[in-house]
């Protein structure tokens, strides 16, 4: 079983995702998505195997980021992804991938019925 978090080591329900993973004896392949933003291509296929309806609904629309862009009013999919992979910081954390299944960390327990 192949693990993958995208983490935010700053953010607290990320540490904490993190932490559950490795209570239950597994170590993932960890992407500081900061550091290493995922790709539009890759932003699309986490957002199908979420199963979300827009893209938008990965994004954290609290962001300063957010509103400086406009993005409240977009409604190109295309853009917000494009968005979220220009901007990493829009993107919602922490993300647990495991096989072509996917889960927001919010709450962390959110993530055990794909582990």
């Amino acid at each position: 079983m192949r693990v993958k978090i995208y983490h935010n080591p700053r953010c607290s329900k990320s540490r904490q995702t993190l932490a559950l993973l490795r209570e239950r004896g597994i170590e993932p392949d960890i992407i500081e998505y900061l550091k290493t933003p995922p790709s539009e291509s890759e932003i699309r296929h986490i957002i199908d195997m979420l199963d979300l309806a827009s893209a938008r609904d990965l994004m954290r629309k609290g962001e300063a980021i957010y509103k400086e862009l406009g993005l409240k009013d977009v409604t190109d999919e295309n853009t917000l992804i494009r968005a979220m992979a220009e901007h990493p910081k829009l993107i919602e954390r922490p993300i647990v991938i495991r096989d072509d299944k996917a889960r927001i960390g919010r709450p962390p327990e959110s993530v055990a019925d794909i582990l």
